[in-house]
């Protein structure tokens, strides 16, 4: 299934804090993206819907094994996209706003062949 640009963010967001903290909750992806609670709220109900994320009664945001999946894989594109470019000479801020367009719309087969060719000429 396609995952919007905007759900993937979601999800990527979700997965970082859920790294850095205890539980999530959609006051922390608005904080962390400066977006409205009420832009969160609805993303959130999309993303429920989808089967992405569970909410529990205390407002708590977890990934179900799709969401964390997507986002994992979102995520990777994002933390390998930024290093490269940084080793590449492009300014930090600069390689991680690219990084974040392009991590939605690279095809996997691309996305692999720059993994494996910059695995074969690290070496």
């Amino acid at each position: 299934m396609k995952v919007n640009e905007s759900s993937e963010n979601y999800l990527e967001t979700i997965l970082i804090l859920s790294q850095k903290l205890p539980v999530v909750r959609s006051v922390d992806i608005s904080n962390e993206l400066g977006f409205k609670k009420s832009s969160v709220s609805v993303a959130m109900k999309n993303l429920r819907e989808k089967k992405y994320i569970t909410v529990t009664d205390a407002g708590f945001i977890y990934l179900t094994d799709e969401g964390k999946k997507i986002a994992s894989v979102i995520y990777e594109r994002h933390e390998f996209i930024s290093k490269w470019l940084i080793s590449l000479g492009v300014d930090e801020q600069v390689a991680t706003e690219d990084a974040c367009r392009i991590e939605h719309v690279i095809s996997a087969e691309s996305f692999s062949a720059i993994k494996k060719y910059c695995a074969q000429h690290n070496n």
